[in-house]
């Protein structure tokens, strides 16, 4: 499937955002903004904030998501359907399509 790497590299992207190091990149271009740049002028302070929010927002919501991940597959593991745990790996077009799959034998 040549689309298959392109929306890896997607996920990749957002999961990366939620790093740690993310944040450290973030205040290297801020940083970098304010010396090479206009200094901090209302316009890159706005930026910069709505950014960094962005990455906080972000951390939390990777945080909260596989906490529940995590829940989940200790439930799928007890009820002995360990095939399931693998959908995460997946597209989000195929994590769907399971999804379909379920609700029409259900």
């Amino acid at each position: 499937m040549a689309s298959a790497a392109p929306k890896s590299w997607l996920t990749d992207i957002g999961v990366a955002t939620s790093r740690p190091a993310a944040f450290a990149v973030f205040v290297a271009y801020g940083m970098a903004w304010v010396t090479f740049g206009n200094g901090l002028e209302w316009h890159s302070f706005a930026t910069l904030a709505t950014w960094g929010m962005t990455l906080v927002i972000q951390r939390a919501e990777h945080r909260d998501t596989q906490a529940i991940h995590a829940k989940l597959d200790a439930l799928l593991k007890a009820a002995g359907r360990d095939h399931l745990m693998k959908v995460d790996d997946e597209d989000a077009e195929e994590v769907e399509s399971h999804r379909e799959e379920i609700r029409r034998s259900g």
